[in-house]
């Protein structure tokens, strides 16, 4: 697997999931890795993990939460998909804008889109997949749908009527687009148009497509052998 040809040297290489809980929809987070190497032109390779290989030694040795994606790159062995993006733009162009305060604002939405954005959408994710079937479930899914929203309203109106977070569009405005993304077998991002059209605006781009379609290539190659080898695979915990 690789993104797309440019730079003349050894590829880097990112852990995936073996079989997507996400059935290639591109949600895992090894998504927002494969766009940002897109966006700045540079190759890679996927190895594939399954569930009980990222639990193990070889593994916890490249991310010790034992989860996905991981980055190699020589000696540089990367875990967390904001640390391997950031990193992505810090040595490649195309992500981070020249001036030295655009750049440290882009980091900041960043950091934004991981801590302030993604923990309450990714609670609903594991109040989906735990408690449903619990009497307490719509209860508890309507708390979190309102604690996104306050989320989404803020964005909204810092957004307005821009196409991007901050002047052109940088490593800011993909990390909170592909967060935003796991909101969408929901009706949320309905309720905000600027955001439902700045999450398009993204999907758009020439790069996304191609990461896109790299990761439900793999995902449909592997299908088969996956649903005979893992059943039960959907019941995973989102990662």
């Amino acid at each position: 697997m690789r993104g797309t040809m440019m730079q003349q040297q050894a590829s880097p290489i990112i852990t995936v999931f073996e079989c997507s809980p996400d059935q290639g929809k591109g949600m895992a987070r090894d998504m927002r890795v494969r766009w940002a190497l897109e966006e700045v032109g540079q190759r890679y390779d996927v190895r594939p993990v399954s569930f009980a290989a990222m639990k193990e030694a070889a593994h916890r040795s490249r991310h010790p939460f034992g989860q996905i994606p991981t980055y190699e790159e020589g000696e540089l062995v990367l875990f967390e998909s904001g640390a391997i993006v950031l990193h992505v733009a810090n040595r490649y162009k195309g992500l981070l804008p020249e001036a030295a305060n655009a750049r440290a604002r882009a980091t900041s939405w960043v950091f934004a889109a991981l801590s302030t954005i993604e923990p309450p959408i990714v609670e609903r994710e594991v109040v989906e997949y735990r408690e449903q079937g619990e009497p307490w479930f719509e209860q508890r899914l309507s708390a979190v749908d309102d604690r996104i929203r306050i989320r989404l309203n803020e964005l909204s109106r810092r957004l307005g009527e821009a196409d991007w977070l901050d002047g052109a569009f940088s490593v800011g405005d993909l990390m909170t687009i592909d967060v935003l993304r796991r909101l969408a077998d929901t009706r949320l991002l309905e309720e905000y148009p600027n955001l439902l059209a700045f999450v398009a605006r993204g999907e758009g781009r020439l790069a996304f497509k191609r990461a896109y379609d790299a990761q439900h290539a793999f995902f449909k190659a592997a299908s088969a052998e996956c649903k005979r080898s893992s059943p039960d695979r959907h019941k995973e915990t989102p990662q």
